[in-house]
Parts: C-alpha cells; sequence; structure tokens
C-alpha cells in the first residue's frame, strides 16, 4: 500500500472521532436548553444537506441515494435512532468521557454477538477480552454502590443497539455504498425527530422534576442566533464525521485504522475537563483503561489472524 494513503487512512479517521467528538460535546453544551428531538432535526437537516452536497460531488451525481434495499436501510436506521436516542439522553446527567467510554464497548459487544447471531467462532482470548471490557463498564458505572447513576444504563444499550445494527447488517454493507448508509441515517433521524416534535413538541408531557424525560419531552423553543450556529456546526460534525469514515476505510486498509478510532476516548475526556469541568475519578480511569485495552486486544488479534470479524467495511458511527 502506498504510504501516503495510509497517511490520508489514518488522518482520515483521527478528524472522523474529532468531528464526532465536538458534536458530542456541543449537544451536551446546550442540553440544558432544548429538547433533544429539536437539537437532532436540526442536525439531521443539515447533516443530509452537507451528504447530498459532499457525496453527490465525490460520486458524480445523486445516484447514490437509490437502493434496492430501502427496508434494510430503514431498519438500519431505526436501530442507530435508538442508539442515537440512549447516548444523547445520557449525556444529561453523566459525563461526556464515560458516556464515549460506556459506549466503546460496542466492538467487544460484536464480537460477542457475532457468535450467538450470525456463528462466527472466537478465540477464548478473545472472550477474555470482551469480559474485562464488561469489567469495566460495570467499574464505571458501580453498580450497587452509592455512585451508581441509573442513567449509565443508557450508553450500553446504545452500544448494543449498535452492535446489534452492526452484525445484523454487515453484508449490506459489502455492497452498499457508505454514502448511501449515512444518507438513510439522516433521513430516518429526521423523521423520527419530526414525529417527536409533533407529538411532545408543545411540552404539555414534560416534567421538570426529571431531567432526562424532560430533555426528551420538553417543548420546542426558539434558538437564539449562537445556538443556532451550534446546531448547525452539530449538523456539520455528524456528515463531516461519516464522510472521514468512509474514506478512512476506502483509502486504508481497516486493520491500520480501527485502532485509530479509539482516539475518540482521549479526545471525550479533554472535552470533558476542559468544557464541563469534569475530572474522570481513578474508577473511571481504571475502566476506560479495560475498556480501550480489551477493544484494541481483539482489534489486534483479528488483524493477526487475518478474521473479518470487527474488521469488516464499516457502517459510519453517526452518533
Amino acid at each position: 500500500m502506498n504510504i501516503d494513503k495510509k497517511i490520508i487512512g489514518i488522518i482520515c479517521i483521527i478528524l472522523a472521532q474529532i468531528s464526532f467528538t465536538t458534536q458530542d460535546m456541543a449537544i451536551k453544551f446546550i442540553s440544558g436548553n432544548y429538547a433533544l428531538h429539536q437539537i437532532v432535526f436540526t442536525r439531521s437537516v443539515t447533516a443530509i444537506i452537507f451528504t447530498l452536497i459532499i457525496f453527490g460531488y465525490r460520486n458524480g451525481g445523486f445516484s447514490f441515494i437509490l437502493t434496492n434495499r430501502l427496508g434494510l436501510h430503514l431498519l438500519r436506521g431505526f436501530g442507530i435512532v435508538i442508539a442515537n436516542l440512549c447516548f444523547f439522553t445520557s449525556l444529561v446527567t453523566i459525563s461526556l468521557a464515560e458516556s464515549v467510554s460506556i459506549f466503546f464497548i460496542a466492538p467487544l459487544l460484536i464480537t460477542a454477538l457475532s457468535v450467538l447471531l450470525i456463528g462466527e467462532k472466537v478465540e477464548l482470548r478473545c472472550w477474555a477480552a470482551v469480559l474485562a471490557g464488561l469489567a469495566g463498564v460495570l467499574i464505571i458505572m458501580r453498580p450497587g454502590f452509592g455512585g451508581f447513576n441509573l442513567t449509565s444504563l443508557l450508553p450500553l444499550t446504545a452500544a448494543l443497539a449498535y452492535a446489534v445494527v452492526q452484525i445484523t447488517t454487515r453484508k449490506m454493507g459489502e455492497k452498499e455504498k457508505a454514502s448511501t448508509m449515512v444518507f438513510y441515517v439522516q433521513i430516518n433521524l429526521l423523521v423520527i425527530s419530526s414525529l417527536f416534535g409533533l407529538f411532545f413538541g408543545n411540552g404539555h408531557f414534560a416534567d421538570e422534576t426529571n431531567p432526562t424525560l424532560y430533555y426528551l419531552l420538553r417543548s420546542w423553543t426558539l434558538p437564539s442566533l449562537q445556538d443556532y450556529l451550534i446546531m448547525f456546526t452539530i449538523g456539520i460534525g455528524s456528515g463531516a464525521g461519516a464522510y472521514f469514515v468512509s474514506q478512512a476505510y476506502r483509502v486504508a486498509k481497516a486493520g491500520l485504522i480501527a485502532p485509530f478510532e479509539y482516539t475518540a476516548l482521549p479526545l471525550s475526556i479533554f472535552w470533558s475537563i476542559t468544557i464541563f469541568g469534569d475530572w474522570p475519578d481513578f474508577n473511571t480511569w481504571l475502566g476506560i483503561v479495560l475498556i480501550a485495552g480489551a477493544g484494541l486486544f481483539v482489534v489486534f488479534s483479528e488483524i493477526m489472524q487475518g478474521r473479518r470479524n470487527v474488521l469488516s467495511r464499516p457502517m459510519p458511527r453517526n452518533r
């Protein structure tokens, strides 16, 4: 492989993680002022326009939105909606670093579910890594202790939804363009957020005593110009992240690119500390190390074996 393509691939995947974590930070930043479905609606409109312009230019037209697998795209998109809903809702009450760290159990869940759902074989050492990653999640969540926050189950649910989507639609990724998958994910998010806005946008079901439910059910409000710009940036971050992911895996081998997805962890810690003043405590650091270490171990194990378990053609994260 040309060394230039390797470098371009690495740069693209790092830019993708910068885009995604910046988007996550911005959503958390304005989560106290707007309903999640309003933020997602604005994000999706922006991301769709971005996708049509960028991917349309790269593909020489809009033919990439045509597909013979519309049902699978809608099903996959719904799974991503669930993952988005759970992940972004968690940001109201737990730190960005914790949410992203717990979400990164997804590659390990993909390894485990590939055995249960599609009958792939996984070595004992990879199972040990899966258990180590799950131990890391438990250390961060602290179930049974005073510091346990029920909301921390949300990024875990998001990771599970994402893993199921990855497993059940893997073959779809071998024939469908990444740009097509990105487009229909945003369409799903746009439709679902519109329905939420239609039924709950008046705020009649909002309960201010419950921050999580209030975030989901509060009324739509007219954003300030500054917040409109933030929402616009969120949409650009979503579209740009998906674009850079697809570019990274297009120009370089998956085995080279996959480990660099874990740059999202230090980036999320950086945003947590600098923007929100949330310093991870010892337990969180330990959990992060276990999750990242286990995930990277599985990735490198797959590389050494030349397997396509977690390294098959990616489905852009679209957090």
